[in-house]
């Protein structure tokens, strides 16, 4: 790209005239080779070449939504990472959890906080939640090609509705799939390999109108449960300190259970899987 920039030292006018209020979009007329799903791959399947994330959990609440993921990511038959965080605030009163290969997951993520962040600074307002994941729907559908050799990644978006159709029911809560269709979810949802464990679990005791403490315990037993018959998730390690990372979408904006905290609800699991391992 250096060749298309002036000799005089001057900063080429598409940066300071984006002229889109789409991030995505100002990449692929600049550099779309940037782009994650735009990157030319050798023939074949890669899977098997990139650690995969695993399981993420989302929980409508009372208050808003509580989204959680545990720390394992695996290559084939080995354990490429115990420690992995998987999800993370899109915005203020947004989160992004992510399944699948997790190098790109990542990178994936990352473009989308900025699509938000910079659609916030041109136009001078937030997205709405619905356009949020509309947003990421398509960057999802930009990667069809990498996930067609293997390479797939599968986002979760939950988020606290600032303007909701029902006040009722501030917290939302979207799937996708590898072709960026979007699907609203009712009251739960997860992804990832260990998914149908959890959402078996999340489907036994999830209430509407759950308050957000009950839900983030809620959100460690489904992972619990996810762990404790799919071997690319991983549960509560107690020896490490490695807990899943939780978080809450609510109109006070999102926040990060402190490892104090996380710490307190993963032994109140254990503890009680202890005493009646079924759960």
């Amino acid at each position: 790209m250096a060749k298309d920039f002036d000799p005089s030292g001057r900063v080429p006018d598409y940066f300071v005239n984006a002229g889109t209020s789409s991030f995505t979009q100002f990449l692929t007329h600049v550099s779309p080779e940037l782009l994650p799903g735009r990157r030319p791959l050798p023939p074949g399947l890669s899977a098997d070449i990139a650690p995969h994330g695993t399981t993420i959990v989302a929980i409508a609440t009372a208050e808003g939504v509580v989204m959680a993921g545990d720390r394992r990511a695996t290559m084939g038959n080995l354990i490429a990472s115990r420690d992995i965080e998987k999800v993370h605030p899109a915005d203020s009163y947004s989160l992004i959890g992510i399944a699948g290969t997790a190098g790109i997951g990542i990178e994936l993520m990352r473009l989308f906080q900025v699509e938000l962040e910079h659609y916030e600074k041109i136009e001078g307002t937030m997205l709405s939640t619905d356009g949020k994941a509309n947003r990421l729907a398509g960057m999802v559908r930009g990667n069809l090609g990498a996930a067609m050799q293997g390479l797939a990644v599968v986002p979760l978006f939950a988020g606290y509705d600032l303007s909701p159709a029902d006040p009722a029911k501030v917290g939302r809560i979207f799937s996708f799939d590898v072709a960026g269709g979007l699907y609203e979810e009712t009251g739960y949802d997860a992804i990832g390999s260990g998914s149908l464990f959890a959402k078996s679990a999340l489907k036994k005791k999830y209430r509407a109108g759950l308050s957000t403490d009950d839900a983030v315990r809620l959100a460690v037993e489904a992972l619990y449960d996810a762990a404790d018959d799919d071997t690319a998730t991983g549960g509560p390690d107690l020896t490490r300190k490695i807990f899943p990372v939780v978080m809450s979408a609510t109109a006070n904006g999102t926040h990060r259970l402190t490892e104090a905290e996380i710490t307190a609800v993963a032994e109140q699991v254990v503890a009680g899987r202890m005493e009646n391992p079924g759960g």
